[in-house]
């Protein structure tokens, strides 16, 4: 049988990658993105782990893609609309496995009208897991291949709006389809990011990623020599560390001991002192934060910064209940939109979770120009519009009220780093 979509056999459907253990989270920024669209998604499916499919009767491409634009998934990588389970069991005149020609034919049954009649070359990708890492050799030999063929056919643009995906759920089946090019700059979702020798811990990967992620080119911009900024939670000071390299000036909170060349960095003033209390006496730039505490206090702590006026930019981790995480990444963002509501302050606020995040995810939060002066009486700077974060926040279910749930004593509140 021929689909209302693609290829023989195949079945219309969102899918996306993401990290292994959060495909329900992931299948949830899907079928919300697909309910905005209008469209009725079917039963999430997950073929393989780190990976979550959708079926949607005929999808509106543009309209789902506009509404993951609109609200940016926080779990869900790389996320397309398309095709599959496209079977790569075809064989050549020889008799050899031919994986190439079922792919060709089913981006060829692509509806022009949907995915365009060129689009920028593939990404041949795979589950982030070991068996989806065991694949590697054979998406980048299927990637050469396929850019060959369909630059033959004038089928690729490297200013396409859209974006072939080519997603292996294992040796023998793939999914394809194609996303806005803008909303997909990494194969696998994942950018590539190289820290300097010398960092005192693994996190510092987490808050390079952050920049990269939310902050895209502005980051010289929003990053400079001389700027001020504290990190929470600082021990044993990778986050310090990263932000000195950058040429900030760093107030490190923690009653912990730093470690390495952040202990010794003449631009980091080392303050023993309780994270979640500490305020500033004047307002800074920058407030990092990777405090291991209940993730709505983390909310409330970062949220009443920006609001008050403390900090201008402000990047934190949220670590992650083992159950309802969807409810509580709600609650998070709930909590800040409510204290940021409040106090009047227009804002931009995103939520992702990172490649370098574990179980946890990562904000973003930019107090904008001309917001209402805070505590201090002192005005903020907005960043340049490449900067911001979306307005809603990413891809976080509608937000709601109340404290977040579980605890934690200040005995439990270790810290990541």
């Amino acid at each position: 049988m021929r689909s209302a979509e693609g290829a023989p056999g195949t079945v219309p459907c969102l899918a996306a990658g993401c990290r292994p253990g959060f495909e329900a989270e992931a299948a949830d920024d899907l079928r919300r993105a697909a309910a905005a669209a209008g469209l009725q998604p079917g039963v999430a499916a997950h073929p393989v782990p780190g990976l979550v499919v959708v079926p949607c009767a005929a999808p509106a491409a543009t309209a789902v893609r506009a509404a993951l634009d609109r609200a940016r998934p926080v779990f869900a990588r790389n996320p397309f609309v398309g095709v599959g389970p496209v079977a790569l069991d075809a064989r050549d005149a020889a008799g050899r496995p031919d994986r190439i020609a079922p792919l060709l034919a089913a981006i060829e049954a692509l509806p022009a009208a949907v995915h365009g009649t060129a689009q920028r070359a593939p990404y041949v990708e795979h589950p982030d897991t070991n068996e989806g890492k065991a694949l590697s050799p054979l998406a980048r030999g299927l990637g050469a291949r396929l850019d060959a063929a369909l630059a033959a056919a004038g089928r690729l643009r490297a200013d396409a709006p859209r974006r072939l995906h080519v997603f292996l759920a294992d040796g023998t089946t793939a999914y394809v389809g194609t996303s806005a090019a803008a909303a997909t700059p990494w194969p696998l979702g994942i950018p590539r990011i190289r820290v300097a020798r010398g960092a005192p811990s693994r996190s510092a990967a987490k808050l390079a990623e952050a920049f990269v992620v939310f902050l895209g080119d502005a980051v010289a911009d929003v990053l400079r020599p001389g700027m001020r900024a504290v990190d929470l939670g600082a021990a044993p000071g990778g986050w310090t560390w990263l932000l000195a390299q950058k040429g900030l000036r760093v107030t490190a909170v923690d009653n912990g001991a730093l470690r390495g060349p952040a202990a010794h960095d003449p631009l980091v003033t080392h303050l023993r002192a309780d994270g979640l209390a500490y305020r500033p006496r004047r307002p800074v730039d920058w407030l990092v934060c990777d405090i291991v505490e209940r993730p709505a206090r983390i909310a409330e702590v970062v949220a009443g910064w920006i609001a008050d006026g403390d900090a201008r930019y402000a990047i934190f981790n949220l670590k992650l209940p083992m159950k309802k995480r969807i409810e509580e990444v709600a609650r998070c963002a709930g909590i800040v939109e409510d204290r940021l509501a409040r106090a009047g302050v227009a804002h931009d606020f995103a939520l992702r979770q990172l490649y370098h995040d574990r179980e946890e995810v990562t904000g973003c939060l930019v107090r904008h120009e001309g917001a209402p002066r805070g505590r201090h009486g002192a005005a903020v700077t907005r960043p340049p519009a490449r900067a911001r974060a979306s307005r809603t926040p990413a891809g976080s279910p509608p937000a709601a009220r109340g404290a977040g749930a579980g605890t934690t004593s200040r005995r439990q509140r270790r810290r990541a780093r």
